[in-house]
């Protein structure tokens, strides 16, 4: 039988210093897997902040994910160990599919890890398949957004749907990036009621500026008077850049004055050029930009259009330096952005209102700084590496039947045990 956590309460550190007893042996590390299928920003930022930001000592950490994402480097260099699964495609493929299974269960065998930690829906449906498979003890998957929409014909949402439900009975705890998350995943039946944990997820906040960055006006050569209202992330169907272009030009025809900056590469970017042509509006496009948190530090107005996101690390980013933003009312991003006091929510799909939204900050700095106020005190409080970790590291511990509050010694007398009074000595106390 388990003894609760407050058996081994919180005591002083032990009187004898560490350094003065003799070399004894080092305890076994947790080994843990991260599987995720595409390493890049986004989750895949989320996953190396889960990464590095746990204890060395404790936890012995990998990552598996399809080849070329942009965190590999990072993750090697604070001592990751890293695994490419080349066949890990994020559509189902199912010849690539079966061989990515077969790697990660090749990987699970011979590693032998106490946890696998799955992230997206391509990798949490093959990882926690083979995960099973090789009877791993504790499994966990996080949700970030969700690979059915509101925009996908309904047989597909449904194929989706039954493919994430297929690896539901292989998992012991959920992890969600925000509430409105964990809720779409438990009314949609991914995960079954009171077993999602909210697990905010972490930006890099001490790189992040506090306020507005003026390095890259001057890198453009606008000045600190012209409004610039910018969005940053993957051009995709999913981030609606199409939207953004069409909601600028509607922004230019009350605010020529106005400059509109598109952050970040994709499949979509030659379409948003030529619907920015089209329209005849002056938009730069920076293409990937490895500091894409300090131009977005720059902006009067952030904007994030999107169709459908979990939570959205850059508008976390956004709000961490302050700027006031407008996004979609879609999935957790209003757990963050509350309508008059972090931010102003658009519809998803229209553009005019998001322009409406747009022109409404810009016609009222005051309030457009108290609310980019608002929200960066929400993101510093809430959204740090050691938060989300000091959560994940309660969880692992946790599911493996593990005190989730350390094992101290409080220094006692030997009069308290045997009634003699004679020198110091150390016990264990429960309580």
């Amino acid at each position: 039988m388990s003894l609760p956590d407050s058996v081994w309460a919180s005591e002083p550190e032990p009187a004898t210093p560490a350094a003065s007893l003799p070399p004894g042996p080092a305890a076994p590390r947790i080994k843990v897997l991260h599987v995720i299928t595409k390493f890049t920003t986004g989750a895949g930022g989320n996953t190396l902040h889960s990464a590095t930001g746990m204890d060395p000592a404790r936890y012995e950490v990998w990552v598996a994910a399809r080849p070329g994402g942009e965190c590999f480097e990072p993750a090697r260099r604070a001592g990751i160990r890293t695994v490419e699964i080349p066949r890990l495609a994020e559509t189902i493929r199912p010849l690539d599919d079966w061989l990515a299974y077969r790697a990660l269960v090749r990987l699970i065998k011979r590693e032998r890890f106490s946890i696998v930690h799955t992230h997206t829906a391509k990798a949490g449906l093959i990882g926690r398949m083979a995960a099973r498979r090789c009877h791993v003890p504790v499994v966990i998957h996080t949700f970030h957004a969700f690979p059915f929409h509101d925009h996908m014909s309904r047989l597909r949402r449904r194929v989706y749907l039954a493919i994430d439900r297929t690896a539901r009975r292989s998992t012991h705890a959920f992890l969600a990036v925000a509430p409105q998350v964990a809720r779409d995943a438990v009314e949609n039946r991914l995960a079954p009621p009171g077993t999602v944990r909210v697990a905010p997820s972490s930006v890099e906040l001490a790189d992040i500026p506090r306020g507005r960055d003026r390095a890259f006006r001057d890198e453009i050569g606008i000045g600190e008077d012209v409004p610039l209202i910018g969005t940053v992330g993957r051009i995709t169907f999913q981030k609606a850049p199409k939207d953004f272009v069409r909601a600028a030009a509607a922004v230019a025809a009350v605010r020529p004055d106005a400059r509109f900056v598109m952050v970040g590469d994709g499949p979509m970017e030659a379409e948003a050029r030529a619907e920015a042509a089209r329209l005849g509006i002056d938009l730069l496009f920076t293409g990937f930009r490895d500091d894409a948190h300090r131009i977005a530090a720059a902006f009067d107005v952030f904007v994030m259009p999107s169709l459908y996101e979990g939570l959205g690390r850059a508008l976390t980013e956004a709000l961490a330096s302050g700027r006031p933003v407008v996004a979609s009312a879609v999935n957790g991003v209003a757990d963050l952005v509350r309508p008059g006091a972090t931010g102003l929510l658009s519809r998803p799909g229209d553009p005019a209102h998001v322009a409406e939204c747009i022109l409404w900050m810009l016609e009222h700095p005051s309030e457009a700084r108290r609310m980019g106020i608002h929200g960066r005190n929400v993101v510093r409080s809430l959204f740090s590496q050691q938060r989300m970790c000091e959560i994940l590291d309660r969880t692992y511990r946790s599911l493996l039947g593990m005190p989730t509050e350390e094992l101290r010694a409080r220094p006692v007398r030997l009069s308290d045990a045997h009634g003699n009074g004679a020198r110091p000595a150390q016990r264990v106390i429960a309580t």
